[in-house]
Order: C-alpha cells, then structure tokens, then sequence
C-alpha cells in the first residue's frame, strides 16, 4: 500500500493502482469499474466489462 492508501502496481513496482468509475447502460453509478497503473510507461489496467474481468487492454483517451 502506498501513503494514499491504493495498492502499488505489481507490474512496475513504481506507479500506484488508481480506482476509476463509471456509469452503467441505466444510469447507475459502478465503482472501482478499472484500476489504472499511475506510472503512464507501465500502461497496467485491469478492467471489469459485463462481469468478465480484462488484464491490460491498451488504454486510450474517450472523445464522448
């Protein structure tokens, strides 16, 4: 665990895992839908997308 609380990332071992929400198909706020590496070299995400869990899906910018 780092000083703010989050886990570090096991890939690196120098970013931290930060927690990032969203909103599902109705409106309903989901949290912690993706923890994101904060060293942007490492790149490590994890996310959960309908019930199935994705390891390191190349993360990019939404233009919504």
């Amino acid at each position: 665990m780092d000083e703010s609380g989050f886990p570090r990332c096991q890939k690196c071992d120098t970013g931290i895992l930060l927690p990032l929400s969203d909103y599902g198909r109705d409106g309903a706020s989901i949290r912690y839908k993706a923890w994101v590496c904060s060293n942007p070299v490492c790149g490590f995400n994890i996310r959960i997308d309908n019930g199935e869990i994705s390891l390191g899906r190349s993360i990019g910018e939404s233009y919504k």
